[in-house]
């Protein structure tokens, strides 16, 4: 199964926590395909004087969602994550999120895919427009290229 996952960090040394993550994923859940540019971006949603690092990536997996999402976490444990984001936003060491799962639709506790937020960051579309501008958001009927040409012009006025 092709799957979109969005890398973040903001603490420490950024770049070599995003490939580290993105080798552990690479190393634990299947084989990478395509990453993203790393791109600095300014907190979303809090106030914080660290710039994000973020990039997106896809993985071919055979690990069922459910699955992926709790090898995420260790992996953010392993790299020093101490908890996930509640209703309010942290800085944090690395952030790993479940962007898309192929096509499917998954609304259960603790997963939503695709992820609800995405097409509404664009920390997340940008990266997911240079590795995947033709793949098609399942819900939203729109490529990721198109979402992420709305969200710039959205942001231009």
């Amino acid at each position: 199964m092709q799957v979109y996952i969005a890398l973040g960090s903001n603490l420490g040394n950024k770049r070599r926590n995003l490939v580290t993550a993105a080798a552990l994923l690479a190393e634990r859940a299947g084989e990478v395909g395509a990453i993203s540019s790393f791109y600095e971006t300014e907190p979303w949603g809090f106030e914080s004087e660290h710039s994000f690092l973020n990039a997106a990536l896809m993985l071919e997996t055979t690990l069922a969602p459910l699955d992926l999402l709790r090898l995420t976490q260790e992996v953010e444990c392993e790299l020093g994550r101490t908890a996930k984001t509640d209703s309010v936003y942290h800085d944090r060491l690395i952030d790993i999120d479940l962007l898309l799962y192929g096509e499917e639709v998954i609304d259960q506790p603790g997963l939503q895919i695709p992820h609800p937020l995405m097409h509404r960051r664009a920390f997340v579309m940008t990266p997911m427009a240079e590795i995947a501008p033709e793949v098609v958001h399942p819900v939203l009927g729109k490529t990721m290229k198109a979402l992420s040409d709305l969200l710039e012009s959205e942001n231009a006025g």
